[in-house]
């Protein structure tokens, strides 16, 4: 594969806040390189936007859905560095889908990993007003419209929507690859066609997982009385649920670490119920969360939404520690339940605390074993390798090479 494939070009476009999308991309650039594969990164930030000018961020509506500065940019770096593949993990809202037309323009196949819902839901998340929404999918883009569903804003949801909307009639969506995470995001993904016309071939979608570094072994120590929620303090995330459900514990510590717009809330409602066996960490140091991790007899994944893939799961899971989640959509899917841990209807603060109460002992070996089956660096190489070849394989037949 390394005398085939060398020369990698990873297309991220950063948003203002940090998140999981960000670790993916070093880590797959981290392993590609200790691959022998040559990898070159084209960024954006989305703090740029701070230091626009009036005019320039009115043009900014017309630069996300085409950026000629992207399309110079790359299909440049392209040609003078003769990159094999080009693999975008995100476009909004500096980068924008004119990158595949730089890829495309030069003969190279571009591979899109869906991080999340972007491209059926312009608010990313299949969600509007704390409940999962699907109508976009079954009664057009214009849904989204009404309901100002992308950070309640009018503008910036007309924005996401037309560049849907432009992309879709353009055909764009048809020209290029996707790496879905787990089947449920590809099954998700192919509705997408359900409405008549097809946009994504079925046949360009293919699936691979994330993956973390494994780290310490797995902890076969006695683990602390204590369970473990890390992530934004979001309703959507279940972070009410979560609270709600921690009454009569007992000594049972609850540590949440994250900070979002729940926080007020929270502390809030810590305060009035004198909940003194939770205590909020704020934001956490990667290593401090993987020790937290080895402590704690769980981690709790109360979401009320499909999520992506939770790179925190991973993580537990390499720590040889089990999850209680939501039964529904990525984290029921990523759940073996009675192995790797057990799932509880979403937003039932009473189901949670009863599964906390009549948790049993889990085997840490086993979910360390589980870990290095379907989420271990190596493997996740040769995969995305192997969708690498073929992509560039299929590009070529398309040329008569």
């Amino acid at each position: 594969m390394k005398e085939k494939l060398s020369r990698i070009l990873l297309v991220h476009n950063y948003y203002q806040i940090p998140g999981g999308e960000d670790t993916v991309v070093q880590n797959e650039k981290q392993l590609l390189e200790e691959h022998g594969h040559t990898v070159f990164v084209y960024k954006r930030e989305n703090q740029e936007i701070h230091s626009f000018s009036k005019v320039r961020k009115l043009g900014l509506f017309f630069e996300s859905i085409f950026s000629w500065r992207t399309y110079r940019e790359v299909k440049s770096l392209l040609q003078r560095e003769r990159i094999d593949v080009v693999h975008v993990h995100n476009t909004l809202s500096l980068i924008s889908p004119s990158v595949y037309y730089a890829a495309l323009d030069c003969g190279i196949p571009a591979v899109q990993t869906v991080h999340n819902y972007r491209l059926l839901c312009p608010a990313a998340t299949l969600v509007k007003r704390g409940k999962i929404c699907e109508d976009c999918l079954q009664r057009g883009l214009s849904c989204a419209v009404k309901g100002r569903c992308y950070r309640g804003s009018l503008a910036q949801t007309l924005v996401s929507v037309l560049i849907l909307k432009v992309h879709r009639l353009l055909g764009t969506y048809r020209k290029i690859y996707y790496i879905c995470l787990t089947d449920f995001n590809r099954k998700k993904l192919l509705q997408i066609n359900e409405r008549g016309c097809r946009q994504i071939w079925p046949e360009h979608v293919y699936v691979k997982s994330n993956f973390v570094w494994p780290g310490e072994a797995a902890c076969e120590l006695p683990r602390k009385d204590q369970f473990l929620y890390v992530g934004r303090l979001d309703d959507i995330k279940g972070i009410r649920t979560l609270v709600e459900a921690w009454r009569e514990m007992g000594d049972k510590e609850l540590l949440i670490c994250g900070s979002g717009p729940s926080e007020a809330w929270v502390k809030g409602y810590l305060e009035w119920h004198h909940r003194k066996q939770v205590k909020l960490l704020g934001q956490v140091s990667h290593e401090q969360v993987q020790k937290l991790l080895r402590e704690s007899r769980a981690l709790i994944m109360p979401t009320q939404w499909y999520e992506g893939q939770p790179m925190i799961i991973l993580e537990s899971y390499a720590a040889g520690t089990p999850v209680i989640g939501s039964r529904m959509g990525n984290v029921k899917d990523m759940i073996k339940e009675g192995i790797t841990g057990i799932t509880v209807a979403p937003g039932s603060p009473e189901q949670l605390r009863e599964a906390i109460l009549q948790l049993p002992e889990f085997d840490a070996a086993v979910i360390r074993r589980h870990f290095e089956i379907y989420y271990d660096p190596e493997k996740n190489y040769a995969q995305l390798a192997e969708i690498y070849q073929k992509v560039i394989e299929k590009t070529n037949s398309r040329r008569g090479k």
